[in-house]
Parts: C-alpha cells; sequence; structure tokens
C-alpha cells in the first residue's frame, strides 16, 4: 500500500509539473527562435520571387513584390507559434537589385500577476540582399 501511494503522487507530480512547463511555454518567447525563423523564411521567399523571364531577357536579377509579399506571409504563417502574436512589416522592397527590409515584433498574450497585467514583445529586423557572381568570360 505505501508503495502505491508513492506511485501516485509520483504520476501526480508529474502531470503537475507538464502542465506547468506548457503554461509557461505559452509566454515565452526567444529572440534567437524569431531571428532564424525571420532569415530562413525571407531568403527562401526572395528565392522563390525571382523574376525568371526578365532574368533570360536582359541578364539582371530582380524580384517581383508581390510574390515576395505573398510567398513570405505564407511561409511565415506555416511555422509560427498560434500563442503569440505577430506583427509584420515591410520597410523596403527594391525590385532591382533584390533588396527586402523586414521587421517581426513578437508579443505574447497578457498575463496577469496578482492586481498587474502585461505583455512584452521582441523586435527583429533584417536587411537581405541577393547577390549574383558574375563568371562571363570577356
Amino acid at each position: 500500500m505505501k508503495e502505491s501511494l508513492w506511485g501516485y503522487w509520483l504520476v501526480v507530480l508529474g502531470l503537475f509539473i507538464i502542465s506547468v512547463m506548457m503554461l509557461l511555454q505559452n509566454y515565452t518567447t526567444t529572440n534567437e527562435q524569431d531571428y532564424y525563423l525571420l532569415k530562413e523564411v525571407t531568403e527562401a521567399s526572395m528565392a522563390e520571387s525571382i523574376d525568371l523571364a526578365h532574368y533570360r531577357l536582359y541578364g539582371e536579377v530582380r524580384i517581383i513584390k508581390e510574390k515576395f509579399v505573398e510567398n513570405f506571409l505564407r511561409r511565415f504563417s506555416e511555422t509560427v507559434n498560434i500563442n503569440k502574436t505577430y506583427k509584420i512589416d515591410f520597410y523596403d522592397i527594391y525590385e532591382a537589385p533584390p533588396k527586402v527590409s523586414v521587421k517581426v515584433t513578437t508579443s505574447t498574450q497578457e498575463y496577469a500577476i496578482m492586481s498587474d497585467t502585461g505583455d512584452f514583445g521582441v523586435v527583429n529586423k533584417i536587411d537581405s540582399i541577393i547577390e549574383v557572381l558574375n563568371n562571363k568570360e570577356e
């Protein structure tokens, strides 16, 4: 009987720790996680939005603005955490030469401790440029 009681309390303690960890995960955000997500999504969206017809005709690399924004929002929304609120701002989107500046502000849900409530946000901004090496012999 005594050993089964210890087993019962061990299971209850394990469930309590798991529930506390799940609650804390909803209120935490990491700058590193958001930065790498922003970096990878920006890079993939720029590569996907290159105007190949323009490149074949003129040999100049350029991106399509609307396609970049569409690809970025689609990719970003597929990989974000649903418990956080994201605000995405596009600052500079140049088609030729391809350059984009994107700012993502991540904020958590409001939390309450005693009578104080609040939330916090993490801001990440990235500037990305596509560079192409020209291997033509002259």
